[in-house]
């Protein structure tokens, strides 16, 4: 192994002791339909997969003893920008560290963007609990509300 993949390794296991307990892992086709649940028990609309990156697999997925808790999407861009958006938890998940589980996401969205050599990430929320869980690590948000402007083709 080169010095660089034994850095990655080291930074690999220090995520581990960071996300207490928390595993991290890719999206799957199989948690589309965990995810459906999740938006409309919240309420939200259900996001075609064509709206989404990697047809609906393209994200994290952050799980605690085997319950899947939280989960975010990544768009990669022609910029050197990454946009972690359409964030959803399991209304289920009860546990005292269900905010613990957010920051995991939040941090795992900028571990990869860095990765993928980008230098910034921009996310979007109406969600005062991730809003504020973005500001406790560091992000910039802005005090001015904006809206999502969409127009399906």
């Amino acid at each position: 192994m080169d010095e660089a993949g034994l850095l990655r390794e080291i930074e690999d296991l220090q995520r581990l002791i960071d996300y207490k307990g928390f595993e991290v892992r890719s999206l799957e086709e199989s948690d589309w339909d965990t995810l459906v649940g999740w938006w409309k028990w919240w309420r939200w609309a259900i996001m075609p997969k064509d709206f989404l990156p990697e047809n609906g697999t393209g994200g994290i997925m952050v799980v605690k003893d085997g319950v899947c808790v939280v989960a975010g999407f990544l768009y990669t861009t022609n910029a050197k920008v990454v946009i972690l958006d359409f964030i959803v938890s399991n209304p289920s998940y009860k546990n005292k560290d269900r905010k613990t589980a957010v920051e995991v996401l939040i941090k795992e969205a900028e571990v990869k963007a860095k990765r993928l050599k980008c230098k910034h990430i921009f996310s979007i929320s109406k969600s005062t609990h991730l809003i504020d869980a973005h500001k406790e690590l560091g992000w910039i948000v802005d005090n001015k509300p904006s809206y999502e402007i969409i127009k399906n083709l």
